[in-house]
Formats: C-alpha cells, structure tokens, sequence
C-alpha cells in the first residue's frame, strides 16, 4: 500500500513538474536559431542546417541531455523563410523525454533603407514520455542480491503524452545591430500524466518570453569580410513563469577563429561563466562551449559541455536572396 501512494505521489510531482522546470536551455543560443527565436528562420539567405548537443551537469548521475537540429533558407517566392527543427531532451536516463519537432515561417519586410523586419509563427509536435520500467520499487529487492525481482506494480496515468504548440517571434535588425523578441508555449498545453484534462495553471507547459539584441563592431575592417576583426556585444533574457535569466557577453571573430565569453544571471544568483570557441571553415562552423558553474551547486553539478554545428549552403544564383540577411552573431 506504501508502495501505491508513493508511485501515486510520485505522478504527482512529475505532473507539477512545469513549477520547477523550464524548457531546455542551450547556451550557444544562435548555434540553436530556430530555437531561441523563430523569426531567425531564413535569416541567412543560405540553406542552413544547424546542430547542436548538450550534456548539463555532468557530475550529476543521470543529468540531462539536449540534442537540437535544424534545417531552413529563405525563398523569394514567399518572401520569407521556412525551417524545420527538432529537438531531444532526456532527463533521469529516460525517466523522462521530450521529443519535439517544429515547422516555422519567417515573413520579412523592409522597414526602410536601413532596417529591415522579420515576423515569424512556429507550429510544433511535442512527446512526452517516462519509461516505467526504470524505477525501482521494494517488492524487486531480493536481501542478497538487490533489485533483481520484477515488480507488481503498474503505471498509474499514461506514459506518454501528446501536446500541440504554438511559438512566435519578430526580429528588428540593421547591418550592424538587432534586436529580438520570441514567446514559446502561446497555447500553455496541458503536460500531466496524472491529470491530462485539468485546466490547473499548475499542470500547463508555461509561456517562454524571450529578448535578445546585440551590435557587431568592427576593430579592425578589411576588403574581404573574413579578415575582418569584429567585436559582438549581445544581451540575452529570458522568463519562463517564475524563472529569470540574463546572459550578457561578447564574441569576437578574427579570420577563422571565434572566442566568447558571458556571465549567466538567474533568479537567485549568478549561475555561471560561458567560455566559447569556435572555428570557420567554408561552409562549415563548429562550436565548443563550457559553463563553468559560480553558484553553490558547482562542487556537485561539474558544469556543462555544449557543441554545435553549422553547415551553410550557398543558394543557386538564380534563387539568391534578394534581402538584407541578418549579421546575427553566431560562429
């Protein structure tokens, strides 16, 4: 009976889980565009394919795990942009996944001579999941040998969960500056195992605001853009119910290499440093970061590990965009 109530309890808390938890977060947050900003779809001119793994805390047994892909380019006949991403996040060695999978349209339009708009709407399938039979329970511990026994007991409430989304995003930007707004989870879908027809506020996947903007500098200018030295101030904040988030930081590009450093800011302290490197190729740019946790967690969570990919395309000339693209800051 103790058994009962504590897998009922246990529901319970998986179905609050939207109190404490919030989206999956990456801090290479232009590695990962249609992500952290839907109008970003497109916003290259090219066709894009982005790429990206987290592994969050890894000195903590069964951590979480984020894996994000995308692919998008603009396309003059609907003067804007399409993209296609999914994303995998594994919580508890599979206690808990979360697959989803998005379609954006970015539409842009030309402001004036020198700024330029994007305006975007994303649909999204989300899944999730816990796998019932990684949990232990007493009836399986056998004195001697452990939890070798099988259990008795059975799931209460699904599996899995089904749930339709809505995101959407602008973005302002100029040669040399941007500026960006997103809201994720406009529709706030039930996510309860437990209680999938509660209309609590409690049991709804929470609304993500999201505002970023950033200025590119150039140091040292040169006639071939690539061997320009350009220094990239950016501002990131993000609020997911009752989580807060300010990253601030900089990159800077010279020829083939790319540095970064920021400082994450939540709600109760400051989180961590994020020290970035990368390296341009043709066509090709990849990534690698490491959050170095400030905050009293450090001596057990390690820290972060974050790669990611790009791979852009150059578009046939005949189909070339014939808009301004966005200097976002990005590898």
């Amino acid at each position: 009976m103790r058994i009962r109530i504590f897998l009922i309890n246990f529901f319970v808390l998986v179905s609050s889980y939207s109190l404490i938890a919030q989206d999956p977060q990456f801090s290479q947050f232009y590695a990962v565009p249609l992500y952290t900003n839907p109008a970003l779809t497109g916003s290259t001119g090219n066709i894009r394919f982005n790429a990206a793994y987290r592994d969050q805390f890894y000195g903590i047994t069964n951590n979480y795990k984020t894996t994000y892909a995308s692919l998008d380019a603009h396309f003059n006949s609907i003067s804007g942009g399409l993209g296609f991403s999914f994303l995998n996040d594994v919580a508890g060695d599979g206690r808990l996944t979360t697959n989803q999978v998005g379609l954006a349209y970015a539409f842009h339009t030309q402001l004036n001579r020198k700024f330029h708009l994007r305006s975007a709407i994303q649909g999204t399938w989300i899944q999730k999941s816990y796998d019932f039979s990684k949990f232990k329970w007493g009836d399986q511990i056998d004195p001697r040998l452990g939890f070798v026994n099988p259990t008795n007991e059975q799931p209460v409430g699904a599996e899995n969960r089904m749930l339709v989304n809505v995101n959407a995003g602008a973005i302002v930007y100029s040669e040399f500056m941007f500026f960006g707004a997103a809201v994720h989870n406009i529709t706030e879908p039930n996510q309860s195992f437990y209680f999938p027809t509660s209309a609590k506020e409690e049991y709804k996947l929470p609304r993500r605001y999201t505002v970023h903007s950033g200025v590119n500098l150039t140091l040292i200018d040169h006639r071939d853009e690539e061997q320009r030295t350009i220094l990239s101030p950016n501002i990131l904040y993000m609020s997911q119910r009752n989580f807060n988030q300010l990253n601030i930081g900089m990159y800077i590009k010279r020829q083939a290499l790319t540095a970064g450093l920021w400082i994450r800011q939540t709600s109760n302290n400051t989180d961590a440093a994020i020290l970035l490197l990368g390296v341009r190729l043709p066509m090709v740019k990849i990534g690698y970061s490491y959050d170095a946790t400030l905050s009293g967690a450090k001596v057990a969570t390690k820290g972060s590990h974050e790669i990611s990919l790009a791979i852009e395309i150059n578009k046939p000339q005949k189909t070339r965009t014939r808009i301004k693209v966005l200097q976002c800051p990005a590898l």
